[in-house]
């Protein structure tokens, strides 16, 4: 069974599309109050057996978060995955309603900026750098000279994907190679039940020794209590939509994107239904990627 990771998006920054987001994070949206959350999420991970943790260049201040957490609780590289992203600038200044909030840029340029940054901040701990949100229109997929300088990282190099075309996306990439080798080694994508389309591509990477991340398992909150779930997964919609992920063959990674200290706990719960997920019950649940996309992309950062 997978295990459950720990993402940043909502937690290093004030604002974000996650449904309930404003809500949870209260009135201080200060950076020491966003410092002083995103700590004792990481705690409440840790403490509950969590060793995975994903931010990204675009995430606010995450990587300076998180890079803070693991220096102050002394947790050393060998204790710890760490994985981040580049490929998208924040540009949000610290507002809730910036728009646009970020700005994807996959060029050689971007990759120069961003690299020693993360570098910089977590180094130590780093063991997956991710093209965050690759598509077939970014560009990344025939650059061979960012393909080279992610080669030359010394780290290991992944993709996250977003849209309906993952799947199309991925097996692109799954046949780059730099010098005859393999050049990314893991995948996060999106994947839960109602937008379930990039799994057989996701089984395919993992066959190929990929590590497989699952990204939104909760779709922005729309599945969590609260969010509007379909009444089919019950009383508890967030615990069991992460369990469906966490159950599924080719996954290694489940993130929760939890907000809060209590939906962290909630989230935690998950890893113990996991197996006894009906997966028959659940699969009428999805829908058309076109529309899941379309109603994603029109959730309000708050």
């Amino acid at each position: 069974m997978a295990q459950l990771g720990l993402g940043l998006a909502a937690l290093g920054r004030p604002g974000y599309l996650t449904v309930g987001h404003g809500e949870a994070l209260g009135e201080d949206r200060s950076v020491d109050a966003l410092r002083a959350r995103c700590h004792q999420g990481c705690d409440a991970a840790w403490d509950g057996g969590v060793r995975w943790f994903d931010a990204a260049r675009s995430y606010g201040r995450a990587e300076e978060f998180l890079a803070g957490w693991l220096d102050s609780r002394g947790v050393a590289p060998g204790q710890v995955q760490v994985s981040s992203k580049w490929g998208y600038t924040y540009t949000a200044g610290w507002a809730v309603d910036a728009d646009p909030p970020e700005v994807k840029d996959h060029s050689a340029s971007a990759l120069a900026r961003q690299w020693p940054q993360t570098e910089r901040l977590l180094g130590r701990w780093l063991r997956l750098y991710q093209v965050h949100s690759a598509t077939l229109e970014s560009g990344i997929i025939d650059d061979v000279r960012v393909h080279a300088m992610l080669a030359g990282l010394g780290v290991p190099v992944g993709v996250s994907l977003s849209g309906p075309g993952q799947a199309e996306v991925l097996r692109r990439v799954l046949a780059i190679e730099v010098d005859g080798a393999p050049l990314f080694s893991a995948v996060q994508a999106t994947w839960n039940v109602l937008e379930p389309s990039a799994g057989p591509a996701l089984a395919e990477a993992r066959a190929a020794g990929w590590t497989v991340i699952v990204k939104e398992a909760l779709a922005n909150g729309r599945l969590a209590p609260g969010g509007g779930a379909p009444a089919a997964l019950g009383e508890r919609p967030d615990v069991t939509a992460l369990a469906a992920a966490l159950s599924q063959p080719w996954a290694d990674v489940v993130l929760s994107g939890a907000v809060t200290v209590a939906q962290l706990r909630a989230n935690l719960g998950a890893l113990e239904g996991a197996a006894a997920v009906e997966k028959d019950r659940l699969e009428p649940l999805a829908l058309d990627p076109g529309r899941y996309w379309s109603e994603r992309a029109a959730l309000p950062w708050t």
